[in-house]
């Protein structure tokens, strides 16, 4: 798996083991992506986390539980409400594993690729997957062939990459990982949980290793 080097991004201070020796909490990921929108969202949701504490990390999904509350209130004010919630969810983070599989267009989310951009601008760790495999190029094409642009003669951008250059190049330099695609080449149904297992078990892993750098930077706790 491509890795690179991320010295040059200040990071979050992460927790570290007790003076007494014992772990301290898991790190907490954010787990950006749309499947806020799906119907089945809750389960979703559900299903995420658990595979989360399976590999020792605490998946927080920003649903938006409190649909009651929400629905009493001005469109203006939800809107609002939801993105409080969802920036003190990410404060309160050490980490991003977002789905950048396409979301209504050739694309990710753009609201995903807001958060992904915090997460970076912040030094956090930040993990990405896809669930298609397709090349961004090949699904831009596409996209023209039944909604071309707004004028002739746009270059559609290449690279072979899953994304605009600029989404997989976040995700290498702030997690030091590629982004985690379909290892056989196909396309998953946007809802399959088999490629972002793949991303937390890489994701926890990393994470290791930098808890375990910041308990050797910071030494034990003194009596």
């Amino acid at each position: 798996m491509m890795m690179a080097q991320r010295e040059n991004i200040p990071h979050k201070p992460l927790s570290t083991p007790a003076g007494d020796g014992q772990p301290g909490p898991p790190p907490r990921a954010y787990l950006a992506g749309p499947d806020v929108f799906l119907p089945g969202a809750a389960a979703q949701a559900r299903a995420k986390v658990a595979i989360c504490a399976r590999y020792g990390i605490e998946g927080c999904p920003p649903l938006n539980e409190d649909a009651d509350a929400l629905a009493s209130l001005l469109d203006d004010e939800a809107w609002r409400a939801i993105f409080a919630k969802d920036i003190a969810m990410m404060e309160a983070a050490d980490l991003v594993i977002a789905n950048l599989t396409p979301f209504r267009g050739a694309s990710a989310d753009a609201g995903t690729l807001i958060e992904v951009g915090w997460f970076l601008g912040r030094g956090r760790p930040v993990f990405g997957y896809s669930n298609t495999a397709t090349p961004f190029a090949e699904r831009s094409r596409a996209l023209l062939a039944v909604q071309p642009d707004a004028m002739p003669g746009l270059a559609v951008e290449g690279f072979g990459l899953a994304d605009n250059l600029m989404v997989p190049g976040a995700v290498l330099l702030g997690g030091g990982l590629a982004m985690v695609l379909p290892g056989d080449g196909q396309d998953r149904a946007f809802d399959a949980l088999d490629v972002f297992e793949r991303c937390v078990a890489a994701a926890a892993a990393a994470m290791k290793e930098l808890m375990r750098d910041a308990a050797l930077l910071h030494g034990p706790a003194l009596g």
